[in-house]
């Protein structure tokens, strides 16, 4: 497979790791993990309001909701720059660090996002992440040849 299947944009922000953003085979459009991150960095959204981490980088004070539209406006924003869309969303799988904290207000914010379209989904619990976000998406997307 080329690199032409592999997306990567700086309107995102930058992986964490060594993976593009997003890969393309056939009609499907497979994106890799998204956080709350500024697009260009792997900093955590100064946007995110009331973020504050301890020296270890653990919760000290955050805005879920906050986490939670910056996590969709930067998958939208991946969707669109590699020729796919968000009504083109088949599959989403959500990780969550704290499930009985966060679950709800997520239900609530993917409702307002996912009233059109309603793709496939899954909730997972896991204990962390690789930087200090709670909640980070996996998605799967069709593309138009």
């Amino acid at each position: 497979m080329s690199d032409v299947n592999k997306i990567s944009t700086d309107k995102a922000p930058k992986p964490v790791g060594l993976y593009p953003h997003a890969r393309r085979v056939g009609d499907l459009l497979f994106l890799s993990g998204v956080g709350p991150r500024v697009a260009g960095s792997d900093e955590i959204d100064s946007a995110v309001p009331e973020l504050k981490l301890d020296k270890n980088g653990n919760f000290l004070a955050f805005d879920f909701e906050a986490q939670c539209r910056s996590v969709f406006d930067n998958v939208k924003v991946i969707l669109e720059e590699s020729g796919s869309s968000w009504d083109q969303l088949v599959d989403v799988t959500v990780f969550l660090v704290n499930m009985k904290r966060d679950f709800h207000v997520y239900n609530k914010i993917y409702a307002e996002y996912f009233k059109d379209n309603l793709p496939c989904r899954t909730t997972v619990e896991i204990n962390s992440l690789p930087t200090p976000i709670a909640i980070e998406l996996k998605c799967i997307a069709t593309i138009k040849s």
